[in-house]
């Protein structure tokens, strides 16, 4: 592995960005931040990073899953994993759990928050291992 594997985090919550930015650059990440869908899409395009980390709930309750879905849908982009890390089941008391699928949410994992930092650095890991 040549140099830092790239992270773009794109979530609206300030302080979870910054707490999982400093977890993930004592692991040896660079990591870089977006915080909406639109911003991590631009960003996504002009950095090319290695992994994705995204919520959901953003601007809107489901940011998130069409950015998701954006991200397969561009050439450039297509190869990107993302694993969705997101608190909307508990925000909406949703009784079901979300599972990538290839057409609805086209995601390597989706990590409940909060997520301990164990099992967030071992998907990392997991996925970029296979990018």
């Amino acid at each position: 592995m040549t140099g830092e594997r790239r992270i773009l985090l794109v979530d609206d919550d300030r302080e979870f960005v910054q707490a999982t930015r400093d977890l993930l650059e004592a692991y040896g990440y660079a990591v870089d931040a977006a915080h909406s869908g639109a911003e991590g899409l631009q960003k996504a395009r002009a950095q090319r990073p290695d992994l994705m980390i995204l919520d959901v709930m953003m601007s809107s309750e489901t940011e998130g899953f069409d950015i998701s879905r954006r991200v397969q849908e561009e050439p450039e982009l297509q190869d990107l994993p993302v694993i969705m890390l997101t608190g909307i089941r508990k925000a909406m008391n949703l009784p079901f759990q979300f599972e990538p699928d290839k057409q609805w949410l086209p995601v390597k994992a989706v990590l409940e928050k909060p997520v301990s930092p164990d099992r967030l650095l071992a998907e990392i890991k997991k996925h970029l291992k296979s990018a």
